[in-house]
């Protein structure tokens, strides 16, 4: 994407079509308000599918492409609404040739945004859910290595593993059945 596309001229006016261009001018409410999709009505945004989508049958559509679209035209009415306040000059006629602009140039780069926003949102969830798993396991082992019957059985075990391990180790070595440098050789 080039910058060329984020900027257009009416009347001699530049205006900004991308809206994260002017995100140095927001505080933080309106960066999250800005970025995050829901902060419009449902109603609202079914009411300008047709305006920013027309000819795509809604009813064929997933339920992820509905939602990727609808956060879409969300952003797209945030846009709008961000243009609207910085350039408060502008008449009707020329708000509707930014928003064919808007269309035209941004349609493709703010499904990508809300593509990647919801790919990020799932890989949290993913990584919570790891997180949460991995402790339960974590107190699990915890409770069962703090139950006096475990604790009392823990040494035994040990013992006899390391006994174990020390009875093959000399039984090998005394063979000496792995090594083949103590294996005699004769030479006629």
């Amino acid at each position: 994407m080039s910058f060329k596309q984020d900027i257009i001229r009416i009347d001699g006016k530049k205006i900004v079509i991308n809206p994260f261009l002017y995100l140095r001018k927001f505080d933080q409410k309106s960066k999250r308000w800005l970025r995050e999709p829901g902060q419009f009505s449902k109603s609202r945004i079914e009411l300008n599918r047709s305006k920013y989508y027309p000819g795509i049958n809604w009813e064929i559509l997933s339920l992820n492409e509905k939602l990727i679209k609808d956060t879409t035209i969300e952003l797209f009415l945030k846009t709008n609404q961000i243009i609207k306040t910085f350039h408060s000059s502008l008449n009707s006629e020329q708000l509707l040739e930014v928003e064919k602009n808007l269309i035209y140039h941004q349609k493709s780069y703010f499904e990508k945004i809300q593509k990647n926003y919801f790919i990020k949102k799932e890989r949290l969830l993913l990584n919570e859910k790891r997180k949460a798993k991995r402790a339960v396991l974590i107190s699990d082992w915890q409770k069962w290595l703090s139950l006096k019957e475990t604790r009392k059985l823990i040494m035994p075990v040990f013992v006899i593993i390391l006994i174990s391990a020390h009875l093959g180790w000399f039984a090998g070595i005394s063979q000496n059945s792995c090594n083949p440098y103590f294996e005699s050789t004769s030479i006629n």
